[in-house]
C-alpha cells in the first residue's frame, strides 16, 4: 500500500513540475511493483503496462485524431473565430463573461479540441473585456467554464473523448442519460456564469480594471485584437460542421445503427462483441469524418494551399494527447495488478454498493484529481474497475446510462487542480499565473461541477 501511495504522490508532483507523463507513467508504475514486492519490472512493463497503453491506442486513436483535425481545420478555416466573434457580437459587451463562456461552449461542444479553443478565443475576450473595464485575471475562467465543464462532461452528444470513454464499458453512446446530462449543464453553465459576474462586479466596485493585472502577468502568447462581427452567411457556414457532428452522432447512434443487422459482430474474426460495445465511438467517428469533409467543402479555397499542412499539424497534435492519456491507464492498469489494489478496489466499491453511482463518482474524481487529467483518471478507474460497477448496477438494477454520466461529470470535477496540463497551458495563453486567477477558475471549473454530480447522484439514485 505504501509503494502504491508514493507513486501516486509522485505521479502528482512531479507531473505538476511539468516531467511529461510518458517518462512518469511507467517508470512510477514499475517502482510501485518493484517496492511491492510482488511482480517482476520487466514482466510487469512489457506484459502489463502495455498492452494496457497499447489496447487504450487501439480502441480510442481514431477520435483523438479525427478531433485534432477537425479542431485544427476550424481554427485554419477561420471558422472557429468566425464563431467566437459572432456569438460575442450578440452577446454584446455588457456581458463579457458570458460571452466568452457561450463562445468557448459552442466549439467544445462542437467537437474543436479545448487548446485551439483557448488559442482562438482568448484574443477576442482580452478585447471584449479591456472595451469594458473587467479585469483581465477573470478571462482565465471564463474560458475555462466553457471549455472544461458543461460541454466536456455533461452535454448530451458531446464527441468529447470524455463522453466516449464509457461508452464501451457501459454499452451506451454519447447521448446517454439526457436529462439528468442537461440538468448537470444548466447547473455548470449557470452556477458558473453568476459566479462570474458577481466577482467581476465586485472587482469593478473595489477599482479594478483591465489592466491591474500587470504586476501578475507575463508576457501573452496571444496580443488582443478587435473582434469583428461576422454576417449571417459566414456564421452559418461557421456552424454548419458543428451541426454535422452533434446531429450525424445523434441520427447514426439512436435511429440508424439500432435498425441495422450487426450480428456479424459476434464472430470472433470481429472480437466477439455487439453493436452496444461500439455504437458509441462508431456514432463519433461517423459524425467527425463527416465534419472534416464538411469544413474542407466549406473552405476548400481558403484550405487549398495549407490544406496537407493543416492536416499534418492535426495528426501530429493527436499523438501527444492519446499517449499521455494511454500511458496513464497503463500506470493504472499496473498499479490494479498489485495485490494492495484489492483492499482499495475493496474499500471504494464498498461505499453505499446499494448506490453504486457514489462510489463509482469517488473513484473517477480521486483518480482525476491525482492524474490531473479527466480522461487518464476515468480511464483508470474504468479499466480497473467498470466490470464490477457493471456488476453493482445490474444487483440494484441501475440503468447503465446512468453509470455512463456520473463517470463522465465526475472526471470534470478534480482534473482542474493546480497541475492539470490544460489550467497551466491556459495561464500561459493568457499571461496570468495561479495566484490571482485560479481560485476563480476553481469555483467554476471545480466546486460548481462537483455540486451538479452530487445532484445528478442524488436524482438518478431517487428515480
Amino acid at each position: 500500500m505504501f509503494a502504491i501511495i508514493l507513486s501516486l504522490v509522485l505521479l502528482m508532483y512531479l507531473a505538476y513540475r511539468g516531467i511529461s507523463v510518458l517518462i512518469l507513467a511507467p517508470v512510477l508504475s514499475l517502482m510501485a511493483a518493484a517496492l511491492s514486492g510482488a511482480s517482476p519490472v520487466l514482466a510487469t512493463y512489457t506484459q502489463i503496462f502495455m498492452p494496457a497503453l497499447g489496447g487504450y491506442v487501439i480502441k480510442f486513436f481514431p477520435l483523438f485524431l479525427l478531433g485534432a483535425i477537425f479542431g485544427k481545420l476550424m481554427e485554419v478555416s477561420g471558422a472557429a473565430r468566425v464563431i467566437a466573434e459572432w456569438i460575442i457580437a450578440k452577446v454584446g459587451q455588457g456581458q463579457a463573461a458570458l460571452a466568452v463562456v457561450l463562445a468557448c461552449g459552442v466549439l467544445t461542444y462542437g467537437g474543436v479540441s479545448l487548446f485551439v479553443v483557448a488559442f482562438a478565443v482568448y484574443p477576442i475576450a482580452a478585447s471584449l473585456f479591456a472595451r469594458a473595464g473587467n479585469p483581465k485575471r477573470f478571462i482565465p475562467a471564463a474560458i475555462a467554464l466553457g471549455s472544461f465543464t458543461f460541454t466536456m462532461t455533461a452535454l448530451p452528444g458531446t464527441p468529447a473523448i470524455q463522453n466516449a470513454i464509457p461508452a464501451p464499458y457501459f454499452g451506451t453512446d454519447a447521448f446517454a442519460a439526457p436529462l439528468l446530462g442537461l440538468m448537470a449543464g444548466a447547473i455548470m453553465f449557470g452556477g458558473g456564469v453568476l459566479w462570474l459576474n458577481y466577482r467581476i462586479k465586485g472587482a469593478i466596485r473595489a477599482g479594478n480594471g483591465y489592466g491591474e493585472e500587470d504586476e501578475y502577468a507575463t508576457a501573452a502568447l496571444n496580443e488582443p485584437a478587435n473582434a469583428r462581427a461576422p454576417s449571417s452567411s459566414e456564421a452559418f457556414l461557421a456552424f454548419l460542421p458543428i451541426i454535422v457532428v452533434i446531429g450525424l452522432n445523434l441520427i447514426l447512434s439512436r435511429l440508424i445503427f439500432p435498425m441495422m443487422d450487426f450480428s456479424y459482430l459476434a464472430e470472433e474474426v470481429y472480437g466477439g462483441i455487439t453493436i452496444d460495445d461500439v455504437r458509441g465511438i462508431w456514432a463519433i467517428i461517423a459524425a467527425l469524418v463527416a465534419a472534416v469533409l464538411t469544413i474542407i467543402a466549406l473552405y476548400f479555397k481558403t484550405l487549398r494551399e495549407g490544406l496537407n499542412d493543416a492536416l499534418v499539424k492535426g495528426v501530429n497534435g493527436s499523438f501527444l494527447p492519446i499517449f499521455n492519456t494511454a500511458s496513464e491507464v497503463g500506470y493504472g492498469t499496473v498499479i490494479a495488478s498489485l495485490p494492495a489494489f484489492l483492499l482499495i478496489k475493496n474499500g471504494v466499491t464498498g461505499i453505499m454498493p446499494e448506490t453504486p453511482l457514489i462510489s463509482l463518482a469517488i473513484a473517477v474524481n480521486v483518480l482525476a484529481g491525482i492524474t490531473g487529467s479527466a480522461s487518464g483518471g476515468m480511464s483508470i478507474a474504468l479499466e480497473a474497475l467498470g466490470d464490477t460497477y457493471v456488476q453493482l448496477a445490474q444487483a440494484v438494477d441501475l440503468n447503465p446510462e446512468l453509470l455512463h454520466r456520473v463517470a463522465a461529470i465526475s472526471s470534470g470535477g478534480f482534473d482542474c487542480l493546480p497541475h492539470n496540463g490544460a489550467v497551466i497551458t491556459l495561464f500561459a495563453i493568457t499571461g496570468l499565473n495561479h495566484r490571482k486567477s485560479y481560485p476563480d477558475l476553481f469555483v467554476v471549473a471545480v466546486v460548481i461541477p462537483v455540486i451538479a454530480l452530487i445532484t445528478v447522484i442524488t436524482l438518478g439514485s431517487l428515480f
